[in-house]
């Protein structure tokens, strides 16, 4: 993937918040994989919890934004379990917005 398209992508992607935690998605370490094919977006992403209520709201929320890049004109989202979210992959400035540094 382009490096220019990529960053455009991740800055999106931190404009999105979990509604539970005030640290958007990407800094999270909610986002797993990102491939781009033809305009095709494919994003591989993981929720906090299984049985997240507001899943449908943040994939749609995912979507929407992401269509909003001019180089992207479809996006799939793929909520996948495994390997399973734990605070670990969080970013550390994640980490230290919610003090766990």
């Amino acid at each position: 993937m382009d490096a220019k398209l990529e960053e455009a992508i991740v800055n999106e992607l931190r404009t999105i918040y979990d509604p539970d935690i005030p640290v958007n998605i990407y800094d999270l370490g909610l986002v797993y994989n990102l491939k781009e094919k033809y305009g095709v977006l494919e994003v591989e992403m993981t929720l906090t919890s299984p049985g997240c209520p507001l899943a449908d709201q943040i994939v749609d929320e995912v979507k929407t934004r992401l269509e909003l890049i001019p180089q992207i004109k479809e996006v799939i989202v793929n909520l996948v379990w495994d390997p399973e979210w734990s605070q670990d992959m969080m970013s550390e400035e994640a980490k230290l917005d919610l003090g766990f540094l």
